[in-house]
């Protein structure tokens, strides 16, 4: 389920012709707070100020009733809420930890921008393996390389990539257009610009569990016509995994996984379901916007945020340029993870035969053999 609505009001809160309105106690303003509680929560020392003493405690307080003093058609507009009340959020997420994603060279001359997958910073994110943000123009890219124990999901957001691999499939996805590949027992496969010009998308790697791990390989392809995108309230979202605004995608997820691309309009909000149990992030693609609480600060482009626990995210568009992001969750696994390259397993034993399988062209790997790219 999901909240939308435009958020007029600017970031302190305070209207620019009333600030006498903001904050203050009376009869027809309430003040509300919630906090994401820690073992290190104190009691309340100072009610005034409703000071939480919290290594990781973020307090967000906000009107939630409309202002009295606007009036009209527009009044409505003027309303500041927060998103637990407003979707019923017991437990709203958090931004935890942000991380830059910097550029790094990959492949035949690629750049990519890694956040998920960065050492020391963000090794994993239990299901999640790595997140690039690549950005390739020919001859550069990702000639014959092998996979095996994860799935890849390639979302193109400019220009066009080809994929071949070595039993005979090949296709073209171009911007707006998704390929979830399940490598399973084992692939190899190139990919490789198609267009001219630069060409840019998001990769994104999502574990198997050991169950999953030595399954037939398999694709699952989506024309950007295919994908369902819902348009409300300033706020457009593409809906390649998961649910948002009622609205469910066809993907199927080995890993149970969401995946959704957020346009916010100036002055939108959204708050976002997710499962509870799940892990979550956030990668902005351009413009600023706040995450989590109101009170945070922006955060700009490039910049991978780990949220904590809870049932929903809220994000706000306080800037006068759109705000694109996605959010990505997915159920933890629980499962040892062994990688090396393009292998991840759960033993250190199982990469070792995973080696000799490539080595050897066995157990997956036979047309390797043979095969090479066009």
């Amino acid at each position: 389920m999901v909240s939308i609505g435009a958020h007029l009001i600017p970031p302190r809160h305070h209207h620019p012709l009333h600030p006498e309105l903001a904050f203050h106690k009376s009869n027809t303003h309430t003040h509300y707070i919630y906090t994401l509680i820690t073992p290190y929560q104190t009691q309340i020392t100072d009610s005034k100020k409703y000071m939480i003493k919290s290594l990781t405690s973020t307090i967000t307080t906000h009107l939630t009733t409309r202002l009295t003093a606007f009036s009209g058609r527009n009044r409505s507009k003027f309303v500041m809420t927060t998103a637990s009340e407003e979707v019923g959020f017991s437990a709203p997420r958090l931004v935890m930890k942000k991380v830059l994603a910097k550029s790094q060279s990959e492949g035949d001359g690629a750049v990519v921008r890694r956040s998920i997958g960065r050492w020391p910073e963000l090794k994993s994110l239990d299901p999640f393996l790595m997140l690039d943000e690549f950005s390739v123009s020919a001859p550069a890219g990702f000639p014959d390389h092998p996979h095996r124990g994860f799935e890849t999901v390639t979302y193109m957001l400019e220009g066009a990539f080809t994929h071949q691999d070595f039993s005979g499939h090949k296709g073209t996805i171009r911007a707006g257009d998704v390929q979830w590949m399940t490598a399973g027992r084992g692939i190899i496969h190139s990919e490789m610009p198609a267009a001219s010009g630069v060409q840019t998308g998001l990769q994104l790697w999502i574990n198997l569990s050991s169950k999953d791990k030595m399954v037939e390989p398999n694709y699952q392809e989506l024309l950007r016509e295919e994908i369902k995108t819902v348009e409300r309230g300033g706020v457009k979202v593409t809906i390649i995994a998961g649910e948002s605004m009622g609205v469910k995608s066809p993907v199927y997820t080995r890993t149970p996984t969401m995946f959704l691309d957020f346009t916010l309009e100036p002055g939108a909000q959204i708050h976002q379901q997710i499962p509870e149990s799940w892990n979550s992030f956030v990668y902005v693609l351009e413009g600023q916007g706040v995450f989590g609480s109101m009170d945070s600060k922006p955060v700009s482009a490039h910049h991978v945020l780990v949220l904590s626990q809870g049932d929903g995210l809220s994000v706000w568009n306080h800037g006068s340029n759109p705000l694109r992001f996605v959010l990505i969750g997915g159920q933890p696994i629980n499962e040892p993870v062994v990688q090396y390259g393009p292998f991840v397993m759960n033993t250190q034993d199982e990469i070792e035969k995973t080696l000799q399988d490539y080595q050897y062209c066995q157990n997956g790997f036979e047309m390797a053999k043979y095969w090479r790219s066009q």
